[in-house]
């Protein structure tokens, strides 16, 4: 009887299941909506599981039992106290398969690392870092953003590029083409409106707005460079406290770049190189070009007690042309 393995991403936007045969083939393919639990629950964790798993099944054309491994990358799973109910959810699948639960920035590392372990930057909307070294030891930031700290997503942009803004217009810094931009995607009538539009509420700008600090910044505003600058060395700063919790300082690995602020170009990509290569001078830098789905599947072929790493480029060439014929972008993101 053939052997199958299954994989999960879970992001805080969409829900990607992705199936293989033993021998790396991808074959079956799912898209639900977001399964973050912090944003739906987990009853609505277990919808996007279910109708995901459901339409890879169907497109393989196989039984759930027949899935020996599966490998789940959640986003919003971060702490032991949420494993019980994680799994919980994951057990209402009634899968028969041996399963494994890690946080979805795990996946993507899995995904681009060539090796099996390193270190993988998730940025997005927000941010999260997790590491595991090659004696298998895991380490990772709280993944909850900038109450704790945490800097790194489209929102830490946009939090940095309003500071500017206001600095600006209490004369603590300099003049920068990012308040106009403002004024003008708020609806503002005049700088002093803006300001005190987002402090009562009236205005709101967030994550959707960090492409404007991208434009701004690259049309050359060096305010806006200097706020992107600033996120990415943050960014660097948290990768960095993961690679020495796991004594990688001075290891050959990879640094897998993993969400839309990688998307940023050089503005965003060269100070966090930069500030990486400063405490980690082996470290290599790759980019996740194929959903981190792919990781979800290694993890289950691992799980199942296969050697995931002989399958892994098999997976990723299979994925790819399966994705292409369902329109699925090849680096879709979480």
């Amino acid at each position: 009887m053939k052997e199958y393995y299954l994989g999960v991403d879970v992001g805080g936007t969409k829900t990607h299941c992705l199936i293989s045969d033993h021998k790396g083939k991808a074959i079956g393919f799912g898209e639900a909506g977001p399964g973050n639990h912090e944003g739906v629950g987990y009853d609505g964790l277990y919808q996007a599981l279910k109708i995901s798993s459901d339409l890879a099944i169907v497109q393989a054309g196989i039984s759930s039992d027949d899935i020996r491994g599966a490998g789940f990358g959640i986003a919003g799973y971060d702490w032991p106290s949420e494993r019980r109910p994680t799994l919980d959810v994951i057990g209402r699948l009634n899968l028969k398969a041996r399963i494994e639960a890690v946080n979805d920035a795990v996946v993507g590392m899995l995904a681009g690392a060539s090796r099996g372990w390193g270190v993988g930057v998730d940025a997005g909307t927000g941010d999260n870092v997790y590491g595991i070294n090659p004696a298998g030891q895991i380490a990772h930031m709280t993944g909850c953003g900038e109450f704790f700290g945490e800097y790194g997503g489209s929102g830490s942009i946009v939090l940095r590029a309003v500071q500017s803004v206001s600095y600006q217009w209490s004369g603590r810094g300099g003049p920068t083409a990012l308040s106009n931009a403002f004024i003008q995607l708020a609806g503002a009538k005049d700088l002093d409106d803006l300001l005190e539009g987002l402090s009562q509420g009236s205005y709101n700008l967030w994550s959707e707005a960090a492409p404007v600090v991208f434009r701004i910044a690259n049309e050359g505003d060096q305010v806006a460079r200097d706020a992107i600058a600033w996120v990415a060395n943050e960014l660097a700063e948290s990768a960095l406290a993961i690679i020495r919790k796991l004594k990688m300082e001075n290891e050959i690995f990879e640094v897998v770049m993993i969400g839309s602020m990688f998307n940023g170009g050089g503005v965003f990509i060269t100070p966090f190189q930069n500030r990486i290569r400063k405490g980690a001078p082996k470290a290599e830098f790759v980019k996740l070009t194929v959903p981190p789905v792919v990781g979800g599947v290694l993890l289950g072929m691992k799980i199942a007690g296969k050697n995931s790493i002989d399958y892994r480029q098999p997976l990723i060439d299979t994925t790819t042309k399966l994705l292409r014929l369902k329109n699925v972008p090849e680096n879709a993101e979480m």
